[in-house]
């Protein structure tokens, strides 16, 4: 079964400043076979895109209410009149502010929802069956049962 990938391209802003902000264009990406996971490539000035990876559910709530800490923070706000969602990075390399579209984002993050129902994502990693599977005895059990050290006591009472 092939896994179902939900991406969306949508025009971000980084805000510099309280005053300016310039656009940055993100691919938004998720795949039922990571069903935790949400992706975000931003295409910059460089070569290669740079790449953040975060939990699904602190996007999902953080368009409701803030939240996350440390490395990603995302919350809701105003910009312009316009509902946006910010999304705080911190990194080695640096910290950004990102401004994203709240209607495009909560559409994109329904779709994912659809492909895999909150609380169904432990099914799509068959982590019961992985689990059952590394716990299951095997032959090979029996011997660590037995003990290494046999009795000092003789038989001989000796």
């Amino acid at each position: 079964m092939h896994p179902t990938v939900v991406e969306r391209e949508l025009e971000l802003r980084l805000v510099l400043s309280p005053e300016c902000s310039i656009p940055v264009r993100a691919v938004l990406g998720y795949r039922s076979d990571d069903p935790y996971a949400v992706h975000v490539a931003f295409h910059i000035d460089s070569d290669q895109p740079v790449h953040w990876t975060f939990a699904r559910e602190l996007l999902v709530e953080g368009v409701f209410r803030p939240c996350g800490h440390g490395d990603v923070r995302v919350w809701p706000a105003k910009a312009q009149g316009r509902s946006v969602v910010l999304m705080a990075l911190s990194s080695p390399s640096g910290e950004a502010l990102l401004e994203a579209p709240a209607a495009q984002v909560s559409a994109w993050l329904e779709r994912t929802l659809r492909a895999v129902p909150p609380g169904s994502e432990a099914v799509r990693l068959h982590i019961d069956d992985g689990l059952a599977e590394l716990l299951a005895p095997s032959p090979a059990d029996d011997r660590w049962l037995l003990d290494p050290w046999p009795s000092d006591e003789s038989k001989d009472g000796g």
